[in-house]
């Protein structure tokens, strides 16, 4: 069954040097995602995935198109999409205490006061968060530590959607793997259906379902991940392909 469907989404902005002239971002970007699925897309830094997951969660509108969710949504006191940044300080208050954040995010999704403690357990558990750190404020905490954090708040609101922008970025290989392993577990326990921000394929052939390849704005190659990723039917998805491989620079890529 289809969570979401977005259909012919577009999105500009002005330019400050030519008034009155316009850049497009998204450009009649449409695709669906099914009930607790996981939807990689990826494409170059500047082909639109940030405002892609920015537009999904209706942090900004677009100037044309529509969304639809099929989810009950309407005595929730919190979005039913979640995001989680790059920069988990957009999520995780760095002057508050990991577990007054939790509690506080449990409550707005209408856990009682009797249930909180076990909530609390499980939604920090299930991220692998050590107990011994639920004092400790935000900045307190390191990078990979934050991140657990800021997912273990937005779990707990219990979103029907999670997007991840560049979760992989500035981790190491072994990180990478951890994070990859963490959001299947996540997507199996919670029946989380997930959209996956990243530039890195080598990452989302092993987590995705299912991927979009956006270039400059628009959807260029879209299927299920092994078939996208074996058989590229455009050629930039081949280039991308090509590049994980050091075959190609960046700059080459972006001169196709």
């Amino acid at each position: 069954m289809s969570l979401l469907k977005v259909e012919h989404i577009s999105y500009s902005v002005e330019i400050k040097e030519e008034k009155k002239k316009r850049f497009d971002i998204l450009k009649d970007v449409s695709f669906e995602i099914e009930q607790e699925e996981i939807l990689g897309v990826c494409g170059e830094s500047g082909g639109g995935k940030s405002t892609l997951a920015k537009v999904v969660a209706g942090l900004i509108k677009p100037d044309s198109g529509t969304m639809t969710l099929n989810s009950e949504s309407g005595k929730r006191k919190s979005s039913p999409i979640q995001i989680l940044f790059q920069n988990h300080g957009e999520v995780l208050n760095p002057f508050r205490k990991v577990l007054i954040i939790i509690d506080e995010a449990l409550r707005i999704s209408g856990v009682n006061e009797s249930e909180l403690i076990g909530q609390r357990e499980k939604v920090l558990g299930s991220v692998g968060f050590p107990k011994e750190l639920y004092f400790r404020r935000g900045m307190e905490l390191s990078g990979g530590e934050q991140q657990r954090a800021a997912l273990a708040r937005l779990l707990a609101v219990k979103p029907v959607l999670l997007i991840l922008d560049e979760p992989f970025s500035a981790q190491d290989v072994e990180s990478q793997l951890n994070l990859v392993k963490l959001f299947k577990k996540l997507n199996n326990e919670f029946k989380l259906t997930m959209i996956c921000i990243s530039h890195d394929l080598r990452i989302l052939r092993n987590l995705a379902n299912r991927v979009i390849i956006l270039k400059d704005g628009e959807i260029v190659e879209s299927g299920i991940t092994k078939e996208v990723f074996n058989n590229p039917q455009k050629d930039y998805t081949k280039f991308l392909l090509s590049a994980e491989s050091l075959d190609l620079t960046l700059e080459q890529i972006r001169n196709q």
